[in-house]
């Protein structure tokens, strides 16, 4: 009974780290998104705007922003804004593993500045 007790609760936790590695995203898959012009099925890509993720050094820190469309109250927002106005692409679901990946790399954007 001690076993199976030790395996469940062994499950449970491996279970529950698994959405929240998979939620922080790859910042290196994100930036391959951000450089494919076909990624969203839109003709330019995020590099195309925002060369090496120029203007976007702060974005990850952000609590609200500003976008040619509009002010949005999330990253992810901000990100399928442009991906549909600027980029003329499909909007992302904000829980998708690839929404994840860009905001990852958006959010590494940050980190290579304070360097």
């Amino acid at each position: 009974m001690k076993l199976l007790r030790t395996l469940l609760m062994s499950f449970l936790a491996l279970g529950l780290m698994a959405p929240a590695s998979f939620a922080a995203g790859n910042a290196a898959k994100g930036k391959a998104l951000f450089n494919n012009p076909k990624a969203f099925g839109g003709s330019t890509s995020c590099n195309f705007c925002h060369p090496g993720g120029k203007g976007l050094e702060d974005a990850g820190m952000q609590k609200e922003w500003s976008t040619p469309a509009g002010k949005t109250r999330t990253l992810e927002e901000a990100i399928n804004l442009c991906i549909v106005n600027a980029n003329r692409g499909k909007a992302l679901d904000v829980k998708s593993a690839q929404m994840a990946d860009i905001v990852a790399y958006i959010k590494s954007l940050g980190k290579k500045k304070k360097k």
